[in-house]
């Protein structure tokens, strides 16, 4: 998969938009026990997201792969995501 948008929401979810029209929500919540995940528990930290199209990188250099976002999201319709 590839990701056109990533969007950071509220309690630790991110709204993705894969490069085929697919929308999902992905929890990060059980990451942010591992130490390069703590500062996200900051929303202001959570919000400083980069796409990189097949992985999702923050300051703090904590990152995601597309791959893993993929298998652990929830598909939701666009209606949905909003």
């Amino acid at each position: 998969m590839k990701i056109q948008k990533v969007v950071p929401r509220e309690r630790n979810l991110l709204q993705v938009i894969s490069e085929d029209g697919r929308f999902g929500l992905f929890d990060v919540s059980p990451f942010l026990q591992s130490e390069a995940f703590l500062p996200l528990k900051d929303q202001r930290e959570f919000e400083k997201i980069h796409n990189g199209g097949y992985f999702v990188e923050w300051d703090c250099g904590a990152d995601l792969s597309a791959d893993t976002i993929e298998v652990r999201w929830k598909p939701v319709s666009r209606g949905d995501a909003q």
